[in-house]
C-alpha cells in the first residue's frame, strides 16, 4: 500500500502566490485540463480508498481524475484543509515580507490572527498524523489510500511521513495540479516520488 498524495489544480491565487487557506476558490480552466489528465494515474492503480480536503478546488480535482467514479469510497476529511493562514490570507510572501520588515516564512515565522486564527506548524502537522493515521489503517492487501489536498498541508504530511520535523516541509515543494507517493522500504517510510506533474 502507498499513499498518494495529489495537490489540487492551479487556481488564480496558486498563479498569483497568494495564500489560500480557508478561501474556497474555483479551479481555474487550465486546473481542470490537468486535472483530468491525472485520471490515466489512477486507472492503473488498485485504490482502496480516497480522502479529500472539503475546499471545492480539492474536490473538483478529485472528481475530474476519476477518484470519484465509485470505485472506491471517498471521504471529505475535514484535517486536510490548507494551513489557515490568519491574517496572511489571500497575500502573498512578498506582501507579507514587506510588512514585517524581513523575509518572512511560513515554515518559519508562522502567522498572526486575522479574519480567522490562525495555525502554528506543529498544529497542522496534528491534523497531519490523523490523516497518516486513518490511512495507515487501511489493510496492505486492499491498496492505496489517495489524498487530495493543498500544498502547505500535504508538504507537512510528507515531513511527519519521513519522521522529520514538521517544518521540514520546506524541503518539499508542490506545485499545483502534481502528485507524489509516500511508501516504504524495508519497513522503514519513504518517499518514492514527488511534484510529479500530469500526463498532459
Amino acid at each position: 500500500m502507498s499513499i498518494l498524495v495529489v495537490r489540487h489544480g492551479q487556481t488564480e491565487w496558486s498563479m498569483s502566490g497568494q495564500h489560500t487557506g480557508s478561501t474556497d476558490i474555483p479551479l481555474t480552466p487550465e486546473g481542470e485540463r490537468l486535472a483530468r489528465t491525472l485520471s490515466p494515474l489512477f486507472a492503473q492503480r488498485r485504490v482502496a480508498l480516497v480522502l479529500t480536503s472539503p475546499r471545492r478546488r480539492a474536490r473538483r480535482t478529485a472528481e475530474l481524475a476519476g477518484l470519484t467514479d465509485g470505485r472506491a469510497p471517498v471521504e471529505v476529511a475535514e484535517e486536510l484543509v490548507e494551513w489557515d493562514y490568519g491574517a496572511y490570507e489571500g497575500r502573498t510572501t512578498a506582501e507579507i515580507s514587506a510588512e514585517v520588515g524581513h523575509e518572512w516564512s511560513v515554515w518559519h515565522d508562522g502567522v498572526v490572527p486575522g479574519p480567522t486564527p490562525g495555525e502554528s506548524v506543529q498544529e497542522v502537522a496534528a491534523r497531519a498524523r490523523a490523516v497518516l493515521t486513518r490511512a495507515n489503517a487501511v489493510p496492505e492487501e486492499d491498496g492505496d489510500v489517495v489524498l487530495v489536498a493543498h500544498g502547505h498541508l500535504l508538504r507537512v504530511l510528507a515531513a511527519t511521513w519521513l519522521g522529520l520535523s514538521p517544518t521540514a516541509g520546506a524541503l518539499f515543494a508542490l506545485e499545483a495540479g502534481t502528485w507524489g507517493e509516500l511508501g516504504r522500504e524495508h519497513g522503514r517510510p519513504v518517499l518514492v516520488r514527488w511534484s510529479v506533474p500530469p500526463l498532459g
